[in-house]
């Protein structure tokens, strides 16, 4: 009996993670934060594409919230290119076209729009 192995990248492998100091926005409870870096989770089920971690997002009043990718959305300015922070343009082109690259359009809102939409939507 012989088994092929696959050259196909595992998720884990294809992750592209969001950057600390994004600007995102909860898909269903539509609260606004900002990425403040990653958290292991030792139980739960809610976790990001690497298996063992959250994002940690910072809503204000030193409140940071545990939430994986998949609940939420990433802001865009005018131009369309995500809110990183005060970095500069090439570099939130750069983001920007990573993120673009492996997530679907609709995981992208412009900082105007506040409609909450569910994570299957």
């Amino acid at each position: 009996m012989s088994t092929t192995k696959t050259n196909r990248p595992t998720p884990v492998e294809r992750w592209v993670r969001i950057p600390d100091g994004t600007r995102v926005r909860h898909r269903s409870e539509a609260y606004d934060g900002i990425i403040d870096g990653l958290t292991e989770i030792v139980s739960g089920s809610e976790r990001n594409p690497d298996g063992k971690t959250q994002y940690r997002v910072n809503v204000g009043d030193s409140t940071r919230l545990l939430v994986s990718e998949d609940h939420l959305n990433i802001l865009l300015d005018n131009k369309n290119l995500v809110l990183v922070g005060r970095e500069s343009e090439l570099y939130r082109r750069n983001v920007t076209d990573r993120l673009r690259a492996v997530f679907p359009e609709d995981r992208f809102v412009t900082t105007g729009s506040k409609r909450p939409t569910s994570p299957s939507e």
